[in-house]
């Protein structure tokens, strides 16, 4: 079960990398100064990023969370 709780934590990690890097795109892209339109189409394209990083996450931590369970 060791095994899964560091499998758990990187995929975690990993999650909270692309959370951070959406965070990041879409306040550079504040910063730029674009439209109102153009931040719009900005931001559309990072929302699905920004959702699969926030899946990866979860899913990470309710793997080390069914390792510490079950150990």
């Amino acid at each position: 079960m060791e095994i899964l709780v560091w499998v758990g934590a990187g995929i975690s990690v990993v999650g909270l990398i692309g959370l951070v890097w959406c965070i990041a795109k879409v306040a550079s892209a504040k910063r730029a100064g674009l439209s109102d339109e153009a931040l719009r189409d900005a931001v559309k394209r990072v929302v699905p990023i920004n959702m699969g990083a926030l899946m990866l996450s979860v899913l990470g931590l309710m793997m080390v969370i069914v390792a510490i369970s079950l150990g």
